[in-house]
């Protein structure tokens, strides 16, 4: 089921600039060794299922497509952009920005999108930005907050680079995102008929024991 909600969300997300999948890392719960309970004779193992060890967010960088709009931006490399939220400071890899009313830099949200020295940029009156006076950030364990934005402390400038007139793809790619549901699916299908098929054995184990003389 975590994975369908996972799948769902690469999907809405497809054409989302800078957008990032998730992945669970799944590991055994481990296996039973099973005996007979009358000659002690080893009949086999049996399997306790599966758990989520781990959801973890691949950061690969994206593709960059050229746009033409004078506000858009991608970062080619690894990096964050930074921006002022009323949460606080918050990061992100959707460049795709506009001019305030006030002059400012901001995304669709409104949040100022700070430069190098983490003061907010400003357009110039040509209505361009130099790619230079956006800050391009290290941010290690950042963690995914929602529309885009991540959580997380800068750590000093990143390797990637700013380029105008651009926007980084999403990472979620639709058709093979939409082959992992249907594989996804047919999985969890085949788990609930397990379950089914176990709970029917049982009962009629139980209707049948207890039927019997003297049970």
């Amino acid at each position: 089921m975590l994975r369908q909600d996972q799948i769902a969300n690469d999907l809405a997300n497809a054409s989302t600039p800078g957008y990032k999948p998730d992945r669970a890392r799944q590991s055994s719960f481990g296996a039973l060794l099973l005996s007979n309970a009358s000659s002690g004779a080893p009949i086999g193992s049996l399997g306790l299922g599966v758990a989520v060890d781990k959801v973890v967010t691949d950061l690969s960088p994206g593709p960059l497509h050229d746009t033409g709009q004078p506000l858009d931006f991608a970062i080619a490399g690894d990096g964050f952009f930074a921006v002022r939220t009323a949460q606080g400071e918050r990061f992100t890899r959707d460049g795709q920005f506009i001019r305030s009313a006030a002059g400012l830099l901001v995304t669709a949200q409104g949040d100022e999108v700070l430069g190098p020295g983490g003061a907010p940029v400003r357009v110039g009156a040509d209505g361009t930005v130099d790619p230079s006076a956006i800050g391009v950030f290290s941010v290690p364990n950042a963690a995914k907050q929602g529309d885009s934005l991540w959580t997380g402390a800068r750590a000093g400038r990143a390797s990637g680079t700013v380029r105008a007139g651009a926007l980084e793809a999403s990472g979620a790619d639709p058709t093979h995102a939409m082959v992992d549901m249907i594989a996804s699916l047919r999985a969890f299908e085949a788990g609930q008929r397990t379950i089914t098929t176990i709970d029917e054995t049982l009962s009629k184990a139980a209707t049948q024991v207890g039927g019997l003389p003297g049970a």
